[in-house]
């Protein structure tokens, strides 16, 4: 019940600004959008913007690939009012670090072991299922980043992110709790262990096995992790997507040709996100009827033809919300990922894989556009490879010594309450003067 309630504010919230626009909006906002779009580049030198952004991506970049949220919150306005770039061009500059974060969060997860399965690491039936109408969003977000007012993109943003984050800190405190509980039993286990005591107490927890697993090679981890077949369907709607924006590209906006290249992404994502939300209902079906009390997929819930849809809308938003933001949805996937019952540690990989698709398809379209300047998306992707990297090696270390998953929910939840601050002041027309100063 909390999780359709917390789903539905997200849909309503959305809905409710944007039915808003339709009565507030002056009739110019898509004018002044579009005259907006002069280029702002600082050089590439070395100075005190250049160490503050070094340091903020990094750390930006190592929090937001842990989470299983990309980052876009911080970066956008860290690349607008510290560095000097102009809004569209930090949004660019914004999926290039998200997808280099992304990729090497990716590539350290591939030799990651799943916390208490012998399964991937990544749940690639919930990538497959979210992806499609996640990449859809995206392209929606930046059609509608040009007709929305930016206070309104403002607004929408600290909604959803408050939303989000408020329930994202409740879920990990419920979990800290747990956590705590099981380590009060392992206590006493040991207590009456030391004392003579032959009572075996057995401990549940979703976190961690019950018992220790047999050790496996880098190399068989990377082969059990690994979907070939997954992947190559997940590489196919990629490039079908990025087709249609290069084709969309080249030809007169909002012309004939333009509108049915833009409707063509609807059918190929409803028919992706179809089949696998089929497959999904047919694994429960059956799992209800022969008694088994496997999860399907990593979801704990059930997936009936409500939360099938329900899912589809909130990564449909997630995508809008990326697509008005600059970053790659995972604001709402990772959250929405760990509300729906996915374990921390698969949720954070399951998210950041997606957004790895998401944010490399609008990199090359920003860059057919040349809307980042390439020596600085270079710099910066260089230091969120790295920071992607660190950030899952230390993270995953410090939760191996304290035996807490629930640190990876309250970096989530923390990185979206910061956010929300950073953008309601980004688009705050008494920090112009501020950033001109810079």
């Amino acid at each position: 019940m909390a999780t359709r309630s917390f789903i539905l504010y997200l849909l309503s919230s959305s809905c409710v600004f944007v039915i808003t626009t339709f009565f507030l909006d002056d009739g110019n906002t898509a004018a002044k959008s579009l005259s907006s779009t002069t280029k702002v580049w600082p050089e590439l030198a070395f100075g005190w913007k250049l160490v503050v952004a070094t340091v903020i991506g990094f750390i930006g970049s190592a929090c937001g690939t842990v989470g299983g949220i990309g980052g876009g919150g911080i970066f956008v306005p860290m690349l607008t009012l510290i560095v000097g770039f102009d809004t569209k061009s930090a949004a660019a500059l914004s999926k290039c670090m998200i997808m280099a974060a992304s990729a090497s969060s990716v590539w350290y997860n591939l030799r990651v072991r799943h916390p208490i399965r012998e399964a991937p690491i990544i749940d690639y039936d919930l990538a497959l299922l979210f992806q499609p109408v996640l990449l859809l969003g995206i392209t929606v977000g930046v059609t509608l980043s040009v007709v929305f007012p930016y206070w309104l993109i403002t607004v929408l943003i600290i909604i959803l992110f408050l939303g989000t984050s408020s329930r994202s800190f409740y879920k990990g405190t419920l979990m800290w709790k747990e956590e705590s509980s099981v380590k009060e039993a392992e206590m006493a286990r040991e207590d009456a262990t030391s004392i003579g005591s032959r009572d075996d107490l057995v401990i549940e927890t979703p976190y961690r096995p019950l018992v220790p697993r047999e050790e496996k090679s880098n190399m068989e981890i990377l082969r059990l992790n690994l979907n070939l077949k997954m992947m190559l369907v997940l590489v196919l709607v990629w490039v079908s997507f990025l087709l249609l924006q290069i084709f969309k590209n080249d030809v007169t906006v909002c012309g004939a040709i333009y509108w049915v290249l833009f409707c063509l992404q609807f059918p190929i994502a409803l028919v992706v996100f179809g089949y696998e939300s089929i497959e999904l209902y047919r694994k429960e079906k059956r799992r209800v009827s022969n008694g088994d009390t496997q999860m399907v997929c990593e979801a704990s819930i059930h997936w009936t033809v409500g939360h099938i849809v329900l899912c589809a809308l909130c990564g449909l938003l997630g995508g809008c919300v990326g697509g008005l933001l600059g970053s790659g949805g995972g604001f709402i996937l990772g959250p929405l990922l760990l509300e729906i019952g996915v374990l921390p540690q698969v949720a954070s990989a399951t998210a950041t894989f997606v957004m790895a698709f998401s944010s490399s398809m609008s990199v090359v379209e920003f860059y057919l556009l040349k809307r980042f300047p390439i020596p600085y998306a270079l710099y910066l992707m260089a230091v969120s490879t790295l920071a992607g990297f660190w950030g899952q090696y230390l993270v995953r270390k410090l939760i191996n010594s304290l035996g807490r998953v629930s640190i990876i929910v309250f970096i989530l939840s923390s990185f979206i309450f910061v956010s929300a601050l950073t953008m309601g002041n980004l688009y705050d027309p008494s920090l112009e003067l501020v950033r001109l100063m810079c």
